[in-house]
Protein backbone atom coordinates (compact mmCIF):
# COMPACT_ATOMS: atom_id res chain seq x y z
CA UNK A 1 0.00 0.00 0.00
CA UNK A 2 2.78 2.79 0.86
CA UNK A 3 4.32 1.54 -2.91
CA UNK A 4 1.05 2.36 -4.45
CA UNK A 5 0.60 5.75 -2.49
CA UNK A 6 4.21 6.86 -3.54
CA UNK A 7 3.66 5.85 -7.22
CA UNK A 8 0.62 8.11 -7.20
CA UNK A 9 2.07 11.03 -5.85
CA UNK A 10 5.20 10.65 -8.12
CA UNK A 11 2.95 10.45 -11.22
CA UNK A 12 1.03 13.94 -9.70
CA UNK A 13 4.29 15.72 -9.04
CA UNK A 14 5.64 14.65 -12.03
CA UNK A 15 4.12 17.37 -14.16
CA UNK A 16 4.78 20.09 -12.17
CA UNK A 17 8.78 19.29 -12.26
CA UNK A 18 8.55 19.29 -15.51
CA UNK A 19 6.73 22.90 -16.20
CA UNK A 20 9.44 24.35 -13.71
CA UNK A 21 12.67 22.86 -14.86
CA UNK A 22 10.80 24.33 -18.54
CA UNK A 23 10.26 27.44 -17.52
CA UNK A 24 14.06 27.47 -15.65
CA UNK A 25 15.74 26.01 -19.21
CA UNK A 26 13.29 29.45 -21.03
CA UNK A 27 14.83 31.85 -18.93
CA UNK A 28 18.32 30.65 -19.05
CA UNK A 29 18.01 30.84 -22.83
CA UNK A 30 16.52 34.42 -23.38
CA UNK A 31 19.34 37.15 -24.54
CA UNK A 32 19.48 40.21 -22.07
CA UNK A 33 18.43 42.88 -24.16
CA UNK A 34 21.31 45.43 -22.91
CA UNK A 35 20.77 49.63 -22.70
CA UNK A 36 18.91 51.33 -25.01
CA UNK A 37 21.01 52.67 -27.78
CA UNK A 38 21.70 56.16 -27.42
CA UNK A 39 22.32 59.36 -30.01
CA UNK A 40 24.90 58.12 -32.46
CA UNK A 41 28.39 59.35 -31.94
CA UNK A 42 30.25 61.89 -35.08
CA UNK A 43 32.68 59.69 -36.21
CA UNK A 44 36.01 61.21 -35.37
CA UNK A 45 37.65 63.91 -38.07
CA UNK A 46 41.22 65.39 -38.63
CA UNK A 47 40.91 68.56 -40.68
CA UNK A 48 43.54 70.94 -41.86
CA UNK A 49 43.03 74.43 -43.39
CA UNK A 50 46.05 76.33 -45.50
CA UNK A 51 45.33 79.34 -47.54
CA UNK A 52 46.50 79.29 -50.82
CA UNK A 53 50.18 80.53 -51.10
CA UNK A 54 51.21 83.76 -51.99
CA UNK A 55 49.17 85.77 -54.47
CA UNK A 56 50.54 88.74 -56.98
CA UNK A 57 50.55 92.43 -55.43
CA UNK A 58 47.91 94.70 -56.60
CA UNK A 59 48.63 95.65 -59.69
CA UNK A 60 50.72 92.57 -60.92
CA UNK A 61 50.19 88.90 -62.46
CA UNK A 62 50.82 85.55 -61.64
CA UNK A 63 51.64 82.88 -64.04
CA UNK A 64 48.88 79.84 -65.40
CA UNK A 65 50.13 76.80 -65.79
CA UNK A 66 50.78 77.73 -69.31
CA UNK A 67 53.10 80.07 -68.59
CA UNK A 68 50.76 83.13 -69.36
CA UNK A 69 50.16 85.94 -67.08
CA UNK A 70 47.48 85.95 -64.67
CA UNK A 71 46.31 87.53 -61.96
CA UNK A 72 44.48 84.99 -60.43
CA UNK A 73 47.71 82.33 -60.48
CA UNK A 74 50.28 82.78 -57.70
CA UNK A 75 53.14 84.92 -57.18
CA UNK A 76 56.96 83.09 -57.92
CA UNK A 77 56.81 83.01 -54.37
CA UNK A 78 53.41 81.58 -54.00
CA UNK A 79 55.02 78.64 -56.50
CA UNK A 80 57.89 78.08 -54.59
CA UNK A 81 55.89 77.83 -50.89
CA UNK A 82 53.68 75.51 -53.20
CA UNK A 83 56.29 73.10 -54.36
CA UNK A 84 57.98 72.72 -50.70
CA UNK A 85 54.03 71.97 -49.07
CA UNK A 86 54.62 68.40 -49.30
CA UNK A 87 57.76 68.91 -47.30
CA UNK A 88 54.86 69.11 -44.15
CA UNK A 89 53.69 65.37 -44.94
CA UNK A 90 54.94 61.86 -45.11
CA UNK A 91 56.69 60.38 -46.95
CA UNK A 92 59.10 64.29 -46.14
CA UNK A 93 61.70 63.23 -43.53
CA UNK A 94 60.79 66.18 -41.22
CA UNK A 95 56.83 65.46 -41.77
CA UNK A 96 54.99 67.72 -39.32
CA UNK A 97 51.29 66.56 -40.40
CA UNK A 98 49.83 63.36 -41.15
CA UNK A 99 49.49 62.64 -44.84
CA UNK A 100 45.49 63.82 -46.31
CA UNK A 101 43.76 61.16 -47.62
CA UNK A 102 41.68 63.98 -49.08
CA UNK A 103 42.60 67.06 -51.10
CA UNK A 104 39.67 70.25 -51.28
CA UNK A 105 40.45 73.83 -53.18
CA UNK A 106 37.70 76.26 -54.55
CA UNK A 107 35.85 76.03 -57.75
CA UNK A 108 36.05 78.54 -59.79
CA UNK A 109 38.30 80.79 -62.32
CA UNK A 110 40.87 81.32 -59.53
CA UNK A 111 43.64 79.00 -59.92
CA UNK A 112 45.87 79.85 -57.38
CA UNK A 113 44.04 77.66 -54.64
CA UNK A 114 44.59 74.57 -56.81
CA UNK A 115 47.80 75.55 -57.99
CA UNK A 116 49.14 75.47 -54.39
CA UNK A 117 47.98 71.74 -53.97
CA UNK A 118 49.14 70.63 -57.04
CA UNK A 119 52.88 69.58 -56.41
CA UNK A 120 51.28 67.85 -52.85
CA UNK A 121 48.68 66.17 -54.95
CA UNK A 122 50.83 64.83 -57.28
CA UNK A 123 53.62 63.31 -54.52
CA UNK A 124 50.74 61.62 -52.80
CA UNK A 125 48.98 60.52 -56.00
CA UNK A 126 45.21 61.95 -54.91
CA UNK A 127 42.81 64.08 -57.05
CA UNK A 128 42.11 67.25 -55.93
CA UNK A 129 38.21 67.72 -55.53
CA UNK A 130 37.34 71.23 -56.44
CA UNK A 131 33.53 70.98 -57.03
CA UNK A 132 32.70 73.78 -54.80
CA UNK A 133 32.93 77.40 -54.71
CA UNK A 134 33.72 79.96 -52.36
CA UNK A 135 30.96 80.85 -50.98
CA UNK A 136 29.25 77.74 -50.14
CA UNK A 137 31.25 76.30 -46.91
CA UNK A 138 28.24 74.84 -45.37
CA UNK A 139 28.19 72.34 -48.57
CA UNK A 140 32.35 72.29 -47.59
CA UNK A 141 32.13 71.22 -44.55
CA UNK A 142 29.75 68.55 -45.36
CA UNK A 143 31.34 67.08 -47.72
CA UNK A 144 35.04 67.24 -45.59
CA UNK A 145 33.13 65.74 -42.69
CA UNK A 146 32.12 62.82 -44.97
CA UNK A 147 35.28 62.35 -47.01
CA UNK A 148 38.38 59.95 -45.43
CA UNK A 149 40.17 61.48 -42.92
CA UNK A 150 42.75 63.10 -42.95
CA UNK A 151 41.14 66.09 -44.97
CA UNK A 152 43.47 68.99 -46.29
CA UNK A 153 41.50 72.12 -47.51
CA UNK A 154 43.70 74.75 -49.60
CA UNK A 155 40.67 77.70 -49.18
CA UNK A 156 40.26 81.61 -49.93
CA UNK A 157 40.91 82.43 -46.29
CA UNK A 158 38.17 85.11 -46.09
CA UNK A 159 35.92 81.63 -46.00
CA UNK A 160 37.35 80.23 -42.99
CA UNK A 161 35.49 81.48 -40.22
CA UNK A 162 32.09 80.13 -41.81
CA UNK A 163 33.60 76.96 -42.69
CA UNK A 164 34.59 76.54 -38.88
CA UNK A 165 31.14 77.68 -37.87
CA UNK A 166 29.48 74.91 -40.29
CA UNK A 167 31.82 72.11 -39.11
CA UNK A 168 30.86 72.94 -35.89
CA UNK A 169 33.79 74.17 -34.27
CA UNK A 170 33.09 77.19 -33.96
CA UNK A 171 32.18 77.35 -29.89
CA UNK A 172 36.30 76.27 -29.36
CA UNK A 173 38.12 79.35 -27.25
CA UNK A 174 41.23 79.45 -29.21
CA UNK A 175 39.99 79.65 -32.68
CA UNK A 176 40.89 82.76 -34.17
CA UNK A 177 37.91 84.65 -34.58
CA UNK A 178 40.00 84.97 -38.64
CA UNK A 179 42.62 84.34 -40.98
CA UNK A 180 45.35 86.78 -40.15
CA UNK A 181 46.85 88.08 -42.99
CA UNK A 182 49.93 85.49 -43.34
CA UNK A 183 49.78 82.21 -45.90
CA UNK A 184 52.86 80.40 -43.78
CA UNK A 185 49.83 78.79 -41.11
CA UNK A 186 48.07 75.53 -40.79
CA UNK A 187 44.83 75.61 -38.72
CA UNK A 188 44.80 71.48 -37.61
CA UNK A 189 40.98 71.14 -36.03
CA UNK A 190 40.28 67.76 -35.17
CA UNK A 191 37.03 66.04 -33.45
CA UNK A 192 37.48 63.16 -31.48
CA UNK A 193 34.61 61.26 -29.54
CA UNK A 194 32.49 64.62 -30.74
CA UNK A 195 34.61 67.43 -29.17
CA UNK A 196 36.70 69.74 -31.45
CA UNK A 197 39.99 70.60 -30.41
CA UNK A 198 42.21 73.41 -32.53
CA UNK A 199 45.87 74.37 -32.51
CA UNK A 200 47.69 76.50 -35.04
CA UNK A 201 51.17 75.56 -36.68
CA UNK A 202 53.24 77.51 -38.84
CA UNK A 203 54.89 75.94 -41.47
CA UNK A 204 58.43 76.95 -41.99
CA UNK A 205 58.65 76.01 -45.51
CA UNK A 206 60.49 79.56 -46.74
CA UNK A 207 62.90 81.93 -45.89
CA UNK A 208 60.82 84.89 -44.30
CA UNK A 209 57.97 82.81 -42.51
CA UNK A 210 57.50 82.95 -38.77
Amino acid sequence: MAQTRRTVLAAALGPLAAGAAGLTGCSAEEPDPGPAPGPERPADALIMLIRHAEKPYAGDVGEDDEGNDDPGSLAGRGRRRAEALPGLFPPARRAALPAPATLFAPAGPLARSRQTLAPLAEELGLPIRAEIPPGREAALARAALAARTPVLICWEHTGFPRLVRALGAAGVTSVPAGWPDRYDLVWILTRRRAVWSFREMGQHLLPGDA
